[in-house]
């Protein structure tokens, strides 16, 4: 008997492929400097590997939502990401660097996988009721990862050379394959199909049984020898019955049942297997998937913008994403400048990490304390006040700036992640999160290189610029109206929270 895939294993599976992710960038940085000698190139590496998510997000989701084995791609595009580091490292001084900095935006294709591919799965992996708490679970794999896999690349690069911190990054995410390649199976489309279509409704009068195909099961041999006499549709108890049309109830040749032979006579109406145009070459059928795969890809799109919940919660958290981005970027120089040495800036990040690590740790321990949509906003207005701060200049309020930094974003994610899961349709969620992960990992390619110049010029107004950016995601958030219209949802809530109406489902989270 199959053991049931465990939370467990997603998590210990999650945590690994993004701590190898976290650990890829910087170590990508340090080999690039080391090789090439110059911080331009090495950045122009990781914003190869960076910006092209946004083309790989959506394509990635629709694959994702189409496969019955979600698990088999997810695992494939560990692969792809690992085998492109390992071609990136291998390519560094030895081919041109244009050819490089391509390797890595094909790298960064798969990388939406490790973040919002992995995180889709969990409804196949958890039950509803339990679905909060593995929200912010799984939102703390983040964190970890982002905790350990900058201090591993450090540290491995300082011990053994920065090409070894980016093969150790490829050994992490290679780690991973198993826990990816044995995710839950989904049901097949067509069950599901079947499962949720209705069956059709019994007379108006409430008596007798409701109407069946004739499909479903095949005519008696008795029936097959006299032509059909019913009408369209079962007379119901006490109802008149229609007039009967003898001149058409006779007519062979327009009855759809395969057992009835045709007359000679028009050869241009018989079908011919093998000759119409879906089936002739394969041509129709190529054509079909193309035009499925084009509409997936819109599809999921459709949902983030015509869904306020989802919505909201995209653009809040994307607004907030540009300014983190913001703040990386000035990173370095406030450890040069604050704390009195370029590598103690990673020892801010480590700040952020672990407190985003312990507020989530929180907000697991009490899933439904507060409404996700009032998580996402609230934690954009702290990190505003975060980075306000830390303009000062001093020490300490620079570390209780990136502590509260912290203990807004990893809420904030874990919100998102709510959000998503409970608004996003089942056919595609994978492309929901795919497509929104995406878009925030661009939004903090675009913040950092927006803070990069302006912070070797004034560090001050690079971080004031961030935090107007984060203070700009609240009103952001309430610019898009609710759903206030009344809409009933045809699966069960995700968060199994009791006593949520129909009506007030979108608005309250």
């Amino acid at each position: 008997m199959r053991t049931r895939y465990s939370l467990r294993r997603y998590l210990v599976g999650a945590v690994v492929a993004r701590a190898g992710d976290e650990m890829a960038g910087p170590a990508l940085m340090l080999a690039g400097f080391a090789v090439a000698g110059s911080s331009v190139e090495a950045s122009s590496l990781l914003a190869g590997i960076t910006l092209s998510a946004a083309v790989g997000g959506p394509l990635l989701g629709a694959l994702l939502d189409r496969a019955a084995r979600p698990g088999r791609l997810l695992a494939g595009a560990l692969v792809l990401y690992a085998t492109g580091l390992g071609a990136i490292l291998a390519g560094l001084g030895r081919l041109p660097f244009a050819v490089t900095v391509l390797i890595a935006a094909v790298t960064g294709l798969a990388g939406p996988a490790l973040s919002g591919g992995w995180t889709a799965q969990l409804p196949g992996v958890v039950p509803g009721d339990r679905l909060p708490r593995a929200n912010a679970l799984d939102a703390m794999t983040f964190s970890a990862a982002a905790l350990t896999g900058p201090a591993l690349a450090g540290g491995v690069a300082e011990a053994a050379g920065a090409p070894w911190a980016v093969a150790a990054s490829v050994m992490l995410v290679a780690l991973a394959l198993p826990a990816a390649w044995t995710l839950p199976v989904r049901p097949t489309r067509a069950r599901e199909e079947g499962a949720a279509r209705p069956e059709r409704p019994a007379c108006l009068g409430g008596t007798g049984p409701p109407e069946r195909s004739s499909r479903a099961r095949p005519p008696e041999p008795s029936a097959r020898a006299r032509p059909p006499k019913r009408s369209a549709r079962p007379v119901c108890p006490g109802e008149a019955a229609p007039p009967e049309h003898p001149a058409r109830e006779r007519e062979p040749e327009r009855s759809a049942r395969p057992d009835v032979v045709k007359p000679p006579g028009h050869p241009a109406r018989e079908r011919q297997p093998g000759r119409s145009a879906r089936t002739r070459g394969g041509r129709g059928d190529r054509g079909a998937r193309t035009a499925s795969m084009a509409g997936d890809l819109l599809a999921g799109v459709r949902i983030i913008v015509a869904r306020p919940a989802l919505a909201r919660a995209t653009l809040a958290s994307t607004v907030s994403c540009v300014a983190q981005g913001m703040l990386t970027a000035c990173v370095p120089l406030l450890g040069e400048r604050v704390l009195g040495g370029a590598g103690r800036g990673a020892a801010l990040l480590s700040c952020a990490a672990v407190s985003a690590l312990l507020a989530t740790a929180v907000l697991a321990r009490f899933p439904r304390a507060l409404a996700p949509g009032t998580v996402i906003w609230a934690g954009a207005l702290v990190q505003a006040a975060a980075l306000a701060s830390a303009a000062t200049g001093s020490p300490l309020v620079l570390v209780v700036a990136f502590l509260a930094t912290g203990c807004a974003e990893g809420p904030q994610l874990a919100a998102l992640f709510t959000v998503r899961h409970r608004e996003a349709p089942e056919r595609l969620r994978g492309q929901v999160f795919t497509t929104g992960a995406s878009v925030k990992i661009t939004g903090f390619a675009v913040g950092a290189a927006t803070a990069g110049p302006l912070a070797t010029r004034s560090l001050p107004a690079a971080l004031l610029l961030a935090a107007a950016v984060a203070a700009a995601a609240a009103p952001a958030y309430f610019a898009i109206r609710a759903d206030r219209r009344p809409h009933l949802r045809t699966e069960p809530h995700p968060t199994g929270s009791p006593g949520c109406r129909p009506t007030d489902c979108s608005d309250r989270y």
